[in-house]
């Protein structure tokens, strides 16, 4: 099934993520040379090296471990051919762009609850995986329980933040205009933790898609930070261009055919990061639209779920807004091949994450 996908579509996994790392690493040294400071492509490099490396000596010992991913049955019939692929991946990269990450710059006091909201969330999925793989189901971590823990976590790292004044009580919008929320900025930060990570939770469902819209999106939120006013934030541009660099090298095992998966572990820890780093830069405008496919992804599955819910009959079935949901399912069920959607999905993020910048805060 998987050669008939990959023939289907121009081109391999392979030649599709080579290109997609050169056009973000052109992207990035573009940046750089413009601003005469090489913030991004450095840890950009260093990270995404490392994080190769990283799976290159990690798969096989999560492979002899026997941690291979077990796919639900509700889903596409092609997915079943993975069953047996190593999961929890998240274990492997993100460690490799927090450590690089905080190398950017070692004295912004910013960065250390970044990196320890991102390792909380982390640690989340990989117990919900864990729980999958030891059940042998691909049920984990009951939702509420889940919920639960991802909101003790947002919360102890919103209680620094409130603590150091470190989160802006008006969002900042495009043409110098400003959002004010005063206290009300607390529960949408609070919402926005749960909102991301399972926005980015939900888009992990093909070869490389999280992973290589995950890169984009951070490399995005870095760039429009080193391209605002004030000479930018070079600390938090930098760290997001280490964690863009991680899901890269990640990607390299990730893309199609995958031989690792990133599980709950990755794409938990991923919009924890990318929260964290919205709401301490005011960037929550930018995230917004450069992460438009993770926000498409979670909302196409709120809408399935609403849409059958308000249609049900005497007989349990209701109308279905989406083949199936989330929404890289339905163009799959609608003939195009995972390649083809995961390509598309990189392509839309792009685009959005060039309207970000052109539409970013001043």
């Amino acid at each position: 099934m998987r050669s008939s996908e990959v023939s289907a579509f121009p081109g391999s996994g392979r030649s599709w993520t080579l290109a997609l790392i050169a056009l973000l690493l052109l992207v990035s040294l573009a940046c750089d040379l413009s601003l005469g400071a090489f913030q991004l492509t450095t840890p950009l490099l260093l990270a995404a090296g490392l994080s190769w490396l990283v799976g290159l000596l990690g798969i096989p010992r999560l492979r002899a471990l026997k941690l291979g991913q077990v796919i639900r049955q509700e889903g596409p019939q092609s997915h079943h051919s993975k069953s047996g692929t190593p999961t929890m991946g998240g274990l492997l990269l993100v460690p490799c762009g927090l450590v690089i990450g905080a190398l950017v710059s070692p004295g912004d006091q910013r960065l250390l609850p970044v990196a320890l909201v991102t390792l909380a969330f982390m640690l989340i999925g990989a117990v919900d995986d864990w729980r999958s793989l030891t059940k042998r189901t691909n049920t984990g971590l009951s939702p509420r329980g889940k919920l639960l823990l991802q909101a003790l976590a947002a919360g102890l790292f919103l209680l620094w933040a409130a603590l150091h004044g470190a989160i802006a009580s008006s969002i900042a919008l495009p043409f110098a205009w400003a959002l004010p929320l005063g206290l009300l900025i607390w529960p949408l930060a609070l919402f926005v933790f749960l909102a991301e990570s399972n926005a980015t939770n939900l888009t992990d469902g093909l070869d490389g898609l999280a992973a290589g819209v995950g890169a984009i999106v951070f490399l995005g939120l870095g760039l429009q930070l080193m391209l605002r006013g004030n000479s930018g934030d070079p600390a938090l541009a930098g760290f997001c261009a280490a964690l863009a660099g991680a899901w890269l090298g990640f990607l390299l095992h990730n893309r199609n055919p995958a031989q690792i998966f990133m599980g709950d572990t990755g794409s938990l820890a991923m919009g924890a990061a990318l929260s964290a780093i919205a709401l301490l830069s005011n960037s929550l405008w930018p995230l917004l639209l450069i992460g438009g496919v993770l926000l498409a992804e979670s909302l196409s599955v709120i809408l399935q779920v609403w849409v059958f819910k308000a249609t049900k009959g005497a007989d349990g079935q209701g109308r279905r807004l989406f083949r199936m949901a989330p929404l890289h399912h339905h163009f799959e069920l609608g003939g195009w091949s995972e390649l083809q959607v995961v390509v598309s999905f990189w392509a839309i993020s792009l685009g959005l994450g060039a309207l970000g910048l052109l539409l970013r805060p001043h």
